[in-house]
């Protein structure tokens, strides 16, 4: 886990999955050549970053838990994809790389919200003003438990979530919201 402090400001904050949010999830993302935006996840955090949003990474990384792949190829394919959205260094003011597998001891592995709360807590952030946003169960489970709003991304038919967790298909979408929420 690694959080810039140069942007130290109270205020708004988006945490966001990596697969399947901000880019194509082709399971067990270990080549950097694989690593494919979604559509408008570039231009959704430029708008994030210029309406006064930090962005957090915060991505579930079994394969490194279950042996799959080494961390440092998790952080390449991170490199590749900052490379890929093409916004100023750094491009997101924290990043949370949970490594553990669902059958290991959880530290940060989503839906635990513990990354969440120690950001919030650390830098400041407004929980009113922050968002959880990602494509899986546990991506809004996390948001939910930390007490931040959740909004989930894409297709996936997930039922039985509260009403209050908005549903998009795009990351674009959800920024597009949220900037005229704002």
């Amino acid at each position: 886990m690694s959080t810039n402090l140069n942007r130290a400001e109270p205020g708004k904050a988006i945490f966001l999955d990596r697969d399947g949010t901000i880019i194509t999830d082709v399971g067990y993302l270990s080549d950097p050549c694989k690593v494919e935006l979604l559509p408008g996840a570039s231009e959704a955090l430029k708008a994030l970053r210029i309406n006064g949003f930090r962005l957090f990474l915060f991505t579930n990384q079994s394969g490194v838990g279950r042996g799959f792949f080494p961390l440092e190829t998790v952080e390449i394919c991170n490199q590749r994809m900052e490379k890929l959205l093409d916004l100023p260094d750094p491009v997101f003011d924290g990043v949370c790389i949970a490594p553990e597998a669902p059958n290991q001891p959880v530290v940060y592995r989503k839906p635990s919200p513990r990354y969440i709360i120690e950001t919030v807590i650390n830098q400041q952030l407004d929980k009113t003003q922050c968002w959880m946003v990602g494509d899986k169960r546990s991506d809004v489970e996390a948001g939910l438990l930390a007490g931040i709003n959740a909004a989930r991304i894409g297709d996936s038919n997930l039922t039985g979530l509260p009403k209050e967790v908005l549903h998009f298909q795009t990351l674009n979408a959800f920024a597009l919201r949220i900037i005229a929420g704002t």
